[in-house]
Protein backbone atom coordinates (compact mmCIF):
# COMPACT_ATOMS: atom_id res chain seq x y z
CA UNK A 1 0.00 0.00 0.00
CA UNK A 2 1.29 3.48 -0.86
CA UNK A 3 0.15 6.71 0.74
CA UNK A 4 0.62 10.46 0.60
CA UNK A 5 -0.81 13.29 2.68
CA UNK A 6 -1.93 16.80 1.91
CA UNK A 7 -4.27 19.42 3.31
CA UNK A 8 -7.22 21.62 2.50
CA UNK A 9 -8.53 24.37 4.77
CA UNK A 10 -9.81 22.54 7.84
CA UNK A 11 -9.05 19.09 6.40
CA UNK A 12 -6.22 16.58 6.52
CA UNK A 13 -6.22 14.13 3.61
CA UNK A 14 -4.38 10.86 3.06
CA UNK A 15 -4.39 9.29 -0.40
CA UNK A 16 -3.96 5.51 -0.48
CA UNK A 17 -3.46 2.98 -3.26
CA UNK A 18 -3.66 -0.76 -2.76
CA UNK A 19 -3.34 -3.65 -5.25
CA UNK A 20 -6.31 -6.04 -5.12
CA UNK A 21 -7.17 -9.11 -7.20
CA UNK A 22 -9.33 -8.54 -10.25
CA UNK A 23 -11.12 -11.77 -9.36
CA UNK A 24 -11.42 -12.31 -5.61
CA UNK A 25 -12.28 -15.97 -6.23
CA UNK A 26 -8.74 -16.32 -7.61
CA UNK A 27 -6.36 -14.43 -5.32
CA UNK A 28 -3.54 -15.03 -7.81
CA UNK A 29 -5.49 -13.33 -10.64
CA UNK A 30 -4.20 -10.11 -12.23
CA UNK A 31 -4.35 -7.15 -9.87
CA UNK A 32 -6.08 -3.82 -10.21
CA UNK A 33 -5.38 -0.68 -8.21
CA UNK A 34 -7.75 0.43 -5.48
CA UNK A 35 -7.72 4.10 -4.50
CA UNK A 36 -9.14 5.67 -1.35
CA UNK A 37 -8.82 9.08 0.27
CA UNK A 38 -9.07 9.40 4.04
CA UNK A 39 -10.52 12.74 5.08
CA UNK A 40 -10.14 13.96 8.66
CA UNK A 41 -10.27 17.11 10.71
CA UNK A 42 -6.74 18.22 11.66
CA UNK A 43 -7.30 17.09 15.26
CA UNK A 44 -9.37 14.04 14.29
CA UNK A 45 -6.79 11.70 12.84
CA UNK A 46 -7.33 9.09 15.55
CA UNK A 47 -11.11 8.88 15.14
CA UNK A 48 -12.77 5.67 13.91
CA UNK A 49 -13.25 5.11 10.20
CA UNK A 50 -16.50 5.64 8.30
CA UNK A 51 -16.24 4.40 4.71
CA UNK A 52 -18.49 6.14 2.19
CA UNK A 53 -19.89 3.92 -0.55
CA UNK A 54 -20.94 6.02 -3.51
CA UNK A 55 -24.10 5.62 -5.57
CA UNK A 56 -24.00 4.42 -9.13
CA UNK A 57 -22.77 1.93 -10.15
CA UNK A 58 -19.85 3.44 -11.98
CA UNK A 59 -19.20 6.70 -10.13
CA UNK A 60 -16.15 7.63 -8.10
CA UNK A 61 -16.27 9.00 -4.56
CA UNK A 62 -16.79 12.75 -4.03
CA UNK A 63 -13.75 15.02 -4.14
CA UNK A 64 -13.87 17.31 -1.08
CA UNK A 65 -13.11 20.98 -1.57
CA UNK A 66 -13.77 21.95 2.04
CA UNK A 67 -15.37 20.50 5.15
CA UNK A 68 -18.87 21.14 3.77
CA UNK A 69 -18.17 19.50 0.41
CA UNK A 70 -20.14 17.25 0.13
CA UNK A 71 -22.69 18.84 2.48
CA UNK A 72 -22.91 15.88 4.89
CA UNK A 73 -19.14 15.62 5.36
CA UNK A 74 -18.71 18.11 8.21
CA UNK A 75 -21.20 16.21 10.40
CA UNK A 76 -19.55 12.88 9.68
CA UNK A 77 -16.10 14.27 10.51
CA UNK A 78 -17.17 15.26 14.02
CA UNK A 79 -17.04 11.59 14.99
CA UNK A 80 -15.05 9.87 12.23
CA UNK A 81 -12.35 9.83 9.66
CA UNK A 82 -14.21 9.43 6.37
CA UNK A 83 -12.81 7.00 3.81
CA UNK A 84 -13.76 8.14 0.31
CA UNK A 85 -13.44 4.91 -1.68
CA UNK A 86 -13.24 4.98 -5.45
CA UNK A 87 -15.08 1.77 -6.27
CA UNK A 88 -13.20 -0.47 -8.70
CA UNK A 89 -13.56 0.74 -12.27
CA UNK A 90 -14.06 4.38 -11.27
CA UNK A 91 -11.96 7.43 -10.50
CA UNK A 92 -8.42 6.31 -9.70
CA UNK A 93 -9.32 2.66 -9.07
CA UNK A 94 -8.27 1.19 -12.45
CA UNK A 95 -11.05 3.04 -14.28
CA UNK A 96 -13.06 1.20 -16.91
CA UNK A 97 -12.75 2.78 -20.34
CA UNK A 98 -12.25 1.59 -23.88
CA UNK A 99 -8.73 2.98 -24.08
CA UNK A 100 -7.66 2.75 -20.45
CA UNK A 101 -4.69 0.36 -20.15
CA UNK A 102 -5.77 -2.98 -18.75
CA UNK A 103 -3.91 -4.64 -15.89
CA UNK A 104 -1.17 -6.97 -17.08
CA UNK A 105 -2.56 -10.31 -18.26
CA UNK A 106 -6.17 -9.29 -17.54
CA UNK A 107 -7.31 -10.24 -21.05
CA UNK A 108 -5.26 -12.43 -23.36
CA UNK A 109 -4.06 -10.50 -26.38
CA UNK A 110 -5.64 -7.19 -25.37
CA UNK A 111 -3.96 -4.11 -23.95
CA UNK A 112 -7.25 -2.21 -23.69
CA UNK A 113 -10.93 -3.09 -23.75
CA UNK A 114 -11.16 -1.64 -27.25
CA UNK A 115 -8.76 -4.39 -28.34
CA UNK A 116 -10.89 -7.09 -26.70
CA UNK A 117 -13.79 -9.06 -28.10
CA UNK A 118 -17.28 -8.42 -26.76
CA UNK A 119 -17.11 -11.71 -24.87
CA UNK A 120 -13.80 -10.71 -23.29
CA UNK A 121 -15.19 -7.29 -22.37
CA UNK A 122 -18.25 -8.86 -20.74
CA UNK A 123 -16.16 -11.38 -18.81
CA UNK A 124 -13.93 -8.59 -17.50
CA UNK A 125 -16.89 -6.46 -16.42
CA UNK A 126 -18.43 -9.26 -14.36
CA UNK A 127 -15.80 -8.39 -11.75
CA UNK A 128 -17.13 -4.89 -11.02
CA UNK A 129 -20.28 -5.52 -8.97
CA UNK A 130 -21.05 -4.87 -5.32
CA UNK A 131 -19.67 -8.23 -4.20
CA UNK A 132 -16.21 -7.35 -5.53
CA UNK A 133 -16.41 -3.79 -4.19
CA UNK A 134 -17.26 -5.06 -0.70
CA UNK A 135 -14.32 -7.47 -0.82
CA UNK A 136 -12.04 -4.61 -1.91
CA UNK A 137 -13.22 -2.56 1.04
CA UNK A 138 -12.56 -5.44 3.42
CA UNK A 139 -8.98 -5.72 2.16
CA UNK A 140 -8.55 -1.98 2.65
CA UNK A 141 -9.84 -2.23 6.23
CA UNK A 142 -7.32 -4.97 6.96
CA UNK A 143 -4.45 -2.93 5.52
CA UNK A 144 -5.49 0.08 7.62
CA UNK A 145 -5.30 -2.09 10.72
CA UNK A 146 -8.86 -1.26 11.79
CA UNK A 147 -10.62 -4.01 13.74
CA UNK A 148 -13.98 -2.64 12.58
CA UNK A 149 -15.27 0.39 10.75
CA UNK A 150 -18.61 1.92 9.87
CA UNK A 151 -20.41 2.04 6.52
CA UNK A 152 -22.37 4.84 4.86
CA UNK A 153 -24.02 3.68 1.65
CA UNK A 154 -25.89 6.06 -0.66
CA UNK A 155 -28.19 4.41 -3.23
CA UNK A 156 -26.07 1.71 -4.95
CA UNK A 157 -23.59 2.28 -2.15
CA UNK A 158 -26.27 0.93 0.17
CA UNK A 159 -26.51 -2.19 -1.99
CA UNK A 160 -22.76 -2.57 -1.50
CA UNK A 161 -23.08 -2.00 2.24
CA UNK A 162 -25.74 -4.72 2.40
CA UNK A 163 -23.41 -7.10 0.58
CA UNK A 164 -20.70 -6.13 3.07
CA UNK A 165 -23.00 -7.03 5.97
CA UNK A 166 -23.90 -10.29 4.26
CA UNK A 167 -20.26 -11.32 3.86
CA UNK A 168 -18.27 -9.45 6.54
CA UNK A 169 -20.63 -8.42 9.34
CA UNK A 170 -17.93 -8.94 11.96
CA UNK A 171 -15.94 -6.10 10.43
CA UNK A 172 -18.74 -3.53 10.74
CA UNK A 173 -19.23 -1.24 13.73
CA UNK A 174 -22.42 0.33 12.36
CA UNK A 175 -24.14 0.56 8.98
CA UNK A 176 -25.99 3.56 7.58
CA UNK A 177 -28.13 3.43 4.45
CA UNK A 178 -29.56 6.38 2.51
CA UNK A 179 -32.01 5.43 -0.22
CA UNK A 180 -30.11 2.22 -0.54
CA UNK A 181 -31.77 -0.86 0.97
CA UNK A 182 -32.40 -3.18 -2.00
CA UNK A 183 -34.66 -6.19 -2.19
CA UNK A 184 -33.10 -9.51 -1.24
CA UNK A 185 -33.93 -12.31 -3.66
CA UNK A 186 -34.32 -12.92 -7.36
CA UNK A 187 -37.51 -11.05 -8.30
CA UNK A 188 -35.99 -7.94 -9.84
CA UNK A 189 -38.80 -7.82 -12.42
CA UNK A 190 -41.21 -6.86 -9.64
CA UNK A 191 -38.90 -4.03 -8.57
CA UNK A 192 -38.77 -2.62 -12.08
CA UNK A 193 -42.53 -2.93 -12.49
CA UNK A 194 -42.90 -0.90 -9.30
CA UNK A 195 -40.47 1.79 -10.43
CA UNK A 196 -42.29 2.11 -13.75
CA UNK A 197 -45.59 2.62 -11.93
CA UNK A 198 -43.91 5.23 -9.78
CA UNK A 199 -42.58 7.09 -12.81
CA UNK A 200 -46.04 7.15 -14.41
CA UNK A 201 -47.31 8.83 -11.25
CA UNK A 202 -44.40 11.29 -11.20
CA UNK A 203 -44.88 12.10 -14.88
CA UNK A 204 -48.57 12.88 -14.47
CA UNK A 205 -47.83 14.92 -11.36
CA UNK A 206 -45.30 16.95 -13.32
CA UNK A 207 -47.62 17.58 -16.27
CA UNK A 208 -50.38 18.63 -13.86
CA UNK A 209 -48.04 21.23 -12.39
CA UNK A 210 -46.69 22.41 -15.76
CA UNK A 211 -49.40 21.48 -18.29
CA UNK A 212 -47.91 23.59 -21.08
CA UNK A 213 -44.72 21.54 -20.89
CA UNK A 214 -46.46 18.36 -22.02
CA UNK A 215 -47.10 19.66 -25.51
CA UNK A 216 -43.55 21.01 -25.67
CA UNK A 217 -42.23 17.60 -24.73
CA UNK A 218 -44.52 15.88 -27.22
CA UNK A 219 -43.13 18.06 -30.01
CA UNK A 220 -39.61 17.14 -28.92
CA UNK A 221 -40.60 13.47 -28.99
CA UNK A 222 -41.92 13.90 -32.53
CA UNK A 223 -38.56 15.36 -33.53
CA UNK A 224 -36.81 12.49 -31.77
CA UNK A 225 -38.95 9.93 -33.60
CA UNK A 226 -38.19 11.53 -36.97
CA UNK A 227 -34.45 11.60 -36.28
CA UNK A 228 -34.16 15.38 -36.32
CA UNK A 229 -33.46 16.00 -32.63
CA UNK A 230 -29.68 16.37 -32.48
CA UNK A 231 -27.25 17.42 -29.79
CA UNK A 232 -24.60 20.08 -30.53
CA UNK A 233 -22.07 17.37 -31.45
CA UNK A 234 -24.48 15.78 -33.91
CA UNK A 235 -25.64 12.89 -31.73
CA UNK A 236 -29.18 11.76 -32.43
CA UNK A 237 -31.60 11.72 -29.52
CA UNK A 238 -34.33 9.15 -30.01
CA UNK A 239 -37.58 8.79 -28.11
CA UNK A 240 -36.26 6.40 -25.47
CA UNK A 241 -33.19 8.51 -24.81
CA UNK A 242 -35.36 11.62 -24.50
CA UNK A 243 -37.73 9.78 -22.17
CA UNK A 244 -34.82 9.32 -19.73
CA UNK A 245 -35.05 13.00 -18.82
CA UNK A 246 -37.50 11.68 -16.26
CA UNK A 247 -34.53 10.77 -14.07
CA UNK A 248 -34.56 14.43 -13.03
CA UNK A 249 -37.89 13.86 -11.29
CA UNK A 250 -36.30 11.48 -8.79
CA UNK A 251 -34.36 14.22 -7.00
CA UNK A 252 -35.35 17.30 -5.05
CA UNK A 253 -35.59 20.28 -7.39
CA UNK A 254 -35.99 17.93 -10.33
CA UNK A 255 -39.35 19.27 -11.46
CA UNK A 256 -37.95 22.77 -11.62
CA UNK A 257 -34.84 21.63 -13.51
CA UNK A 258 -36.95 19.87 -16.12
CA UNK A 259 -39.28 22.85 -16.44
CA UNK A 260 -36.42 25.29 -16.93
CA UNK A 261 -35.05 23.02 -19.66
CA UNK A 262 -38.36 22.71 -21.49
CA UNK A 263 -38.93 26.44 -21.10
CA UNK A 264 -36.04 27.15 -23.49
CA UNK A 265 -36.40 27.52 -27.25
CA UNK A 266 -35.78 23.96 -28.52
CA UNK A 267 -33.77 25.32 -31.45
CA UNK A 268 -31.48 27.39 -29.26
CA UNK A 269 -27.90 26.44 -28.40
CA UNK A 270 -28.80 26.85 -24.73
CA UNK A 271 -31.49 24.17 -24.95
CA UNK A 272 -29.37 21.71 -26.91
CA UNK A 273 -26.37 22.05 -24.62
CA UNK A 274 -28.54 21.81 -21.51
CA UNK A 275 -30.30 18.77 -22.97
CA UNK A 276 -26.95 17.08 -23.53
CA UNK A 277 -25.95 17.79 -19.93
CA UNK A 278 -29.26 16.51 -18.53
CA UNK A 279 -29.36 13.15 -20.32
CA UNK A 280 -28.24 10.24 -18.10
CA UNK A 281 -26.27 7.12 -19.04
CA UNK A 282 -23.48 8.92 -20.89
CA UNK A 283 -19.97 7.94 -21.79
CA UNK A 284 -18.15 9.49 -18.82
CA UNK A 285 -19.08 6.60 -16.53
CA UNK A 286 -19.73 3.65 -18.88
CA UNK A 287 -20.28 1.19 -16.04
CA UNK A 288 -23.43 3.08 -15.07
CA UNK A 289 -25.03 2.01 -18.34
CA UNK A 290 -23.32 -1.29 -19.08
CA UNK A 291 -23.78 -3.06 -15.73
CA UNK A 292 -26.56 -0.92 -14.27
CA UNK A 293 -29.25 -3.57 -14.03
CA UNK A 294 -26.85 -6.10 -12.53
CA UNK A 295 -26.94 -4.22 -9.22
CA UNK A 296 -30.45 -5.68 -8.71
CA UNK A 297 -29.56 -9.18 -9.97
CA UNK A 298 -29.49 -11.37 -6.87
CA UNK A 299 -28.93 -14.74 -8.50
CA UNK A 300 -30.60 -14.10 -11.87
CA UNK A 301 -29.92 -12.77 -15.36
CA UNK A 302 -31.29 -9.29 -16.07
CA UNK A 303 -32.36 -9.82 -19.72
CA UNK A 304 -32.96 -6.08 -20.14
CA UNK A 305 -35.56 -6.11 -17.39
CA UNK A 306 -36.37 -2.38 -17.55
CA UNK A 307 -37.35 -2.74 -21.19
CA UNK A 308 -39.24 -6.00 -20.62
CA UNK A 309 -41.22 -4.54 -17.74
CA UNK A 310 -42.05 -1.23 -19.44
CA UNK A 311 -45.86 -0.91 -19.37
CA UNK A 312 -47.69 -0.67 -22.69
CA UNK A 313 -49.06 2.70 -21.62
CA UNK A 314 -45.50 4.03 -21.42
CA UNK A 315 -44.49 2.59 -24.79
CA UNK A 316 -47.46 4.30 -26.39
CA UNK A 317 -47.01 7.71 -24.73
CA UNK A 318 -43.59 9.39 -24.93
CA UNK A 319 -44.63 11.89 -22.26
CA UNK A 320 -44.64 9.13 -19.65
CA UNK A 321 -41.06 9.42 -18.50
CA UNK A 322 -38.42 6.96 -17.33
CA UNK A 323 -36.15 7.07 -14.32
CA UNK A 324 -33.16 4.77 -13.87
CA UNK A 325 -34.39 2.50 -16.65
CA UNK A 326 -31.67 1.51 -19.08
CA UNK A 327 -32.71 0.76 -22.69
CA UNK A 328 -30.80 -0.83 -25.56
CA UNK A 329 -31.57 2.14 -27.82
CA UNK A 330 -29.21 4.26 -25.74
CA UNK A 331 -26.29 2.14 -26.92
CA UNK A 332 -27.27 2.73 -30.55
CA UNK A 333 -27.68 6.50 -30.20
CA UNK A 334 -24.74 7.47 -28.00
CA UNK A 335 -21.46 7.00 -29.90
CA UNK A 336 -19.60 6.67 -26.60
CA UNK A 337 -21.84 3.78 -25.52
CA UNK A 338 -22.09 2.10 -28.93
CA UNK A 339 -18.80 0.17 -28.57
CA UNK A 340 -20.21 -1.42 -25.40
CA UNK A 341 -23.46 -2.64 -26.98
CA UNK A 342 -22.43 -6.24 -27.68
CA UNK A 343 -20.90 -6.65 -24.23
CA UNK A 344 -24.07 -5.21 -22.68
CA UNK A 345 -26.14 -7.79 -24.55
CA UNK A 346 -23.93 -10.59 -23.27
CA UNK A 347 -24.08 -9.27 -19.71
CA UNK A 348 -27.87 -9.11 -19.93
CA UNK A 349 -27.85 -12.90 -20.42
CA UNK A 350 -25.24 -13.56 -17.74
CA UNK A 351 -26.51 -15.54 -14.76
CA UNK A 352 -25.28 -13.41 -11.90
CA UNK A 353 -24.43 -15.08 -8.59
CA UNK A 354 -26.31 -14.30 -5.40
CA UNK A 355 -25.35 -11.05 -3.73
CA UNK A 356 -27.00 -11.52 -0.35
CA UNK A 357 -27.29 -14.37 2.13
CA UNK A 358 -30.58 -13.83 3.97
CA UNK A 359 -29.57 -16.10 6.83
CA UNK A 360 -26.32 -14.17 7.31
CA UNK A 361 -28.17 -10.85 7.22
CA UNK A 362 -30.63 -12.01 9.87
CA UNK A 363 -27.74 -13.18 12.02
CA UNK A 364 -25.78 -9.94 11.65
CA UNK A 365 -25.90 -8.15 14.99
CA UNK A 366 -24.78 -4.76 13.69
CA UNK A 367 -26.37 -1.48 14.79
CA UNK A 368 -27.37 0.99 12.15
CA UNK A 369 -30.06 3.09 10.54
CA UNK A 370 -31.63 3.43 7.11
CA UNK A 371 -33.26 6.47 5.53
CA UNK A 372 -36.14 5.10 3.47
CA UNK A 373 -37.67 7.80 1.29
CA UNK A 374 -41.44 7.44 1.11
CA UNK A 375 -41.65 8.02 -2.64
CA UNK A 376 -38.16 6.98 -3.68
CA UNK A 377 -38.20 6.79 -7.49
CA UNK A 378 -35.33 4.33 -7.71
CA UNK A 379 -35.37 2.13 -4.59
CA UNK A 380 -39.03 1.44 -3.75
CA UNK A 381 -40.01 1.84 -0.12
CA UNK A 382 -41.79 -1.50 0.29
CA UNK A 383 -38.72 -3.50 -0.72
CA UNK A 384 -36.44 -1.46 1.51
CA UNK A 385 -38.69 -2.04 4.50
CA UNK A 386 -38.85 -5.77 3.81
CA UNK A 387 -35.06 -5.89 3.82
CA UNK A 388 -34.89 -3.74 6.96
CA UNK A 389 -36.91 -6.41 8.76
CA UNK A 390 -34.01 -8.82 8.20
CA UNK A 391 -31.54 -6.48 9.92
CA UNK A 392 -32.28 -6.64 13.62
CA UNK A 393 -29.93 -3.81 14.54
CA UNK A 394 -30.83 -1.39 11.75
CA UNK A 395 -33.54 1.19 12.50
CA UNK A 396 -35.52 2.26 9.41
CA UNK A 397 -36.53 5.91 9.21
CA UNK A 398 -39.30 6.46 6.69
CA UNK A 399 -39.51 10.08 5.60
CA UNK A 400 -41.38 12.03 2.94
CA UNK A 401 -39.25 15.12 3.55
CA UNK A 402 -36.58 14.14 1.03
CA UNK A 403 -36.18 12.47 -2.33
CA UNK A 404 -33.56 9.90 -3.34
CA UNK A 405 -30.79 12.51 -3.05
CA UNK A 406 -31.70 13.35 0.54
CA UNK A 407 -28.20 12.74 1.91
CA UNK A 408 -26.81 15.59 -0.16
CA UNK A 409 -29.92 17.76 -0.37
CA UNK A 410 -30.48 17.82 3.40
CA UNK A 411 -27.08 19.23 4.25
CA UNK A 412 -26.36 17.61 7.61
CA UNK A 413 -29.98 16.64 8.30
CA UNK A 414 -30.10 13.04 7.09
CA UNK A 415 -26.63 12.03 8.28
CA UNK A 416 -27.26 13.56 11.71
CA UNK A 417 -30.59 11.74 12.06
CA UNK A 418 -29.07 8.40 11.07
CA UNK A 419 -26.09 8.72 13.38
CA UNK A 420 -28.42 9.54 16.25
CA UNK A 421 -30.57 6.49 15.48
CA UNK A 422 -27.61 4.16 15.11
CA UNK A 423 -26.02 5.27 18.37
CA UNK A 424 -29.21 5.35 20.44
CA UNK A 425 -29.35 9.14 20.81
CA UNK A 426 -32.69 9.11 19.01
CA UNK A 427 -35.50 6.56 19.08
CA UNK A 428 -37.17 7.36 15.73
Amino acid sequence: MTSSTWTLPGLHLTDLTLPVPLDHARPDSPTIELFARIVAEPDGQDRPFLVFLQGGPGSEAPRPLEASSPPWLARALRDHRVVMLDQRGTGRSTPVGLDTPLPDDAIDGAATLRDATAAQQAAYLTHFRADAIAHDAELLREHLGARTWSLLGQSFGGFTALRYLSAHAGSVDKALFTGGLPTVGPDMDAVYATTWDGMITRSERYWARFPEDRERFRRLADSAASGTLRLPDGQRVGVERLRRLGHLLGASGGQERLHYLLDLDPASPAFLHDLAAALPFGGRNPLYAVIHESCWADGVATRWTADRMMPDAVREDPTLLAGEHIHRDLFAEDPELAPWAEAADLLAEHEWPRLYDEQALRAADVPGAAAVYFEDAYVPRQYSLATAEMLSGVHPWVTSEYEHNGLRASGQGVIDHLLDLATGRRAA
